[in-house]
């Protein structure tokens, strides 16, 4: 069994291969990421980028990880989704566009 069920990104169910534009946000905008997670027991897990922890959790499992964070400056920045539970650990890398202002048109 998967301990990973959906990962979703601003309501989107996240896909590396998708074009990045569908995750964008401007600055200080709020970036949601979902997580849900199957089996039983508990699992903690965390979200990460640069080796800061911007969400942090344990999940009775079945259920969801929520983390919502926002960035005050504008790039782009490589977040880590790592949750480890009795069903075993998942961890991925995760692509994180923040806008200098939101597109026009």
């Amino acid at each position: 069994m998967n301990l990973v069920k959906l990962l979703k990104l601003n309501n989107l169910q996240y896909n590396a291969n998708r074009d990045p534009a569908f995750y964008r946000r401007s600055i200080n905008e709020e970036f949601r990421l979902q997580v849900m997670l199957s089996g039983s027991g508990e699992a903690k897990a965390r979200f990460s980028v640069g080796g800061n922890a911007l969400c942090e959790d344990t999940v009775t499992l079945p259920g969801t990880f929520d983390c919502r964070f926002r960035f005050d400056t504008a790039g782009t920045r490589v977040g880590v989704l790592a949750i480890d539970g009795a069903a075993g650990a998942f961890h991925d890398t995760i692509r994180i566009d923040v806008l200098e202002h939101a597109p026009i048109g």
